[in-house]
């Protein structure tokens, strides 16, 4: 069923969560995997056009830096890096079709169900994708509870 698993990655050490999830769908699926990296090309709005090539270069660095990071963690598994430069949903959705992707799997920031479930990104992605996208929640915990937490405590007093 799943034969192509498309992985886009931020590079974040939360990713790991997100990369065991697709590590495991893979193994279990003999599939192969693509691990990709987007070059968010929107903030280049707000930059002096001469100083575009430094930041799109270092960008580009880190996207290697982040790709090879979690293609490293496929031991046995075939796995295959791409970093593009654009709007990260709308790359992500194009690699999936050109990849014939089976599924797309994927970090979101849902932790807090007081705001938009899912990340703009894995939003526009889960929406408008032609074949299932599986979101892993990597919200970082924070000391302070969420607005939920904080309500359900409230009425437990």
């Amino acid at each position: 069923m799943y034969e192509t698993v498309l992985l886009p990655t931020d590079g974040s050490e939360a990713m790991e969560t997100v990369v065991e999830h697709a590590r495991d769908v893979a193994e279990r699926r003999d599939a192969e995997v693509r691990v990709l990296y987007v070059v968010d090309d929107r903030a280049f709005l707000t930059l002096d056009d001469e100083r575009i090539p430094e930041v799109t270069d270092e960008l580009c660095e880190e996207g290697e830096r982040a790709t090879d990071e979690a293609a490293a963690a496929f031991e046995g598994v075939d796995v295959t890096t791409e970093i593009r430069q654009g709007n990260p949903a709308d790359e992500i959705l194009a690699a999936a079709d050109e990849s014939d992707a089976d599924l797309v799997v994927m970090g979101t920031h849902g932790a807090d169900p007081t705001r938009n479930m899912l990340g703009s990104v894995s939003q526009k992605v889960v929406t408008l994708s032609s074949v299932p996208v599986l979101t892993v929640n990597i919200a970082e915990i924070d000391d302070e509870p969420s607005a939920l937490d904080a309500a359900i405590e409230a009425n437990d007093d």
